[in-house]
């Protein structure tokens, strides 16, 4: 599933792609990745005339804001957009399509058909679901070690199943936690609320510099994510664990375990993320 670093190199080519256009039509092959309004007739025709004004991002949601509304897309699994001339032909897949007064269209495709594509009036779209209960940005200034530590000690899970919990910081996906968390020297099974002062303040500056790093290499294509532009991501090549499963460690050289942690996948060290 595309993380934040994924999700913002999206935002961040679609950008420069689909800024000032103004949807003409609305196709929709698809209806089950419309979740609001459900009817996708209305969907298309609260879009028809929409310019779009800018593109912004909340944890893994892109958010396209038009003139009066904002469309809230999850691009879940496999979900990916791409800016095509009119007469291009569509590529398999392709369930949505928003062509401009200008002739180019704006398709999305997805293997999975997981997607979502949500519409909400300007200025309510925090208010309900899907974005209504998600935590901080991890860029930003509301995002603190006292924010970690005080959420971390309110619970009773293990560290990576409340890093992938949204509801305290956003973006965290299955492997940037492990990431972070081996960046950090802390086992994935570690209980939350057993970590020390320091390594809440380590693992701050390992969950941010993890993101950062990956968002100016372009995200990581471990399956088949590519930006708006069809590009894949470079961050997989300087993967410390996730993926490396009985590979030596690049610090220490003992072999890179991977196990179950709250029914994902999960990769670590044994020698530089102790149990303690």
């Amino acid at each position: 599933m595309p993380e934040l670093p994924e999700v913002e190199t999206v935002r961040r080519t679609l950008e420069e792609l689909v800024i000032g256009k103004t949807i003409q039509t609305v196709e929709v092959a698809w209806p089950n990745i419309i979740k609001k309004p459900a009817d996708t007739v209305e969907f298309a025709d609260e879009l028809k005339g929409q310019t779009i004004q800018s593109m912004q991002r909340r944890g893994k949601f892109l958010l396209f804001e038009l003139d009066h509304i904002i469309m809230v897309s999850h691009l879940r699994m496999e979900g990916r957009y791409g800016v095509y001339k009119k007469e291009d032909e569509p590529v398999p897949h392709t369930h949505v399509i928003f062509s401009f007064t200008d002739g180019m269209e704006l398709r999305y495709q997805d293997v999975r058909k997981f997607g979502t594509m949500h519409l909400f009036e300007k200025g309510t779209e925090e208010m309900t679901l899907p974005l209504s209960q998600l935590g901080v940005e991890p860029f930003s200034n509301d995002f603190t070690v006292e924010l970690l530590q005080t959420a971390a000690q309110k619970t009773t899970r293990k560290i990576k199943p409340f890093l992938l919990d949204q509801k305290t910081v956003v973006g965290l996906g299955n492997i940037y936690v492990d990431e972070a968390l081996f960046r950090a020297g802390i086992h994935p099974e570690r209980l939350a609320h057993t970590l020390t002062q320091h390594e809440y303040s380590k693992l701050h500056q390992t969950i941010v510099q993890t993101l950062d790093e990956a968002v100016k290499l372009g995200g990581s294509s471990i399956k088949s994510y590519v930006n708006g532009q069809g590009e894949i991501g470079m961050f997989q090549q300087t993967l410390e664990v996730y993926g490396r499963k009985n590979e030596p460690c690049k610090h220490c050289h003992d072999t890179i375990v991977r196990i179950v942690v709250g029914g994902r996948g999960t990769h670590y060290c044994p020698t530089c993320q102790k149990d303690r």
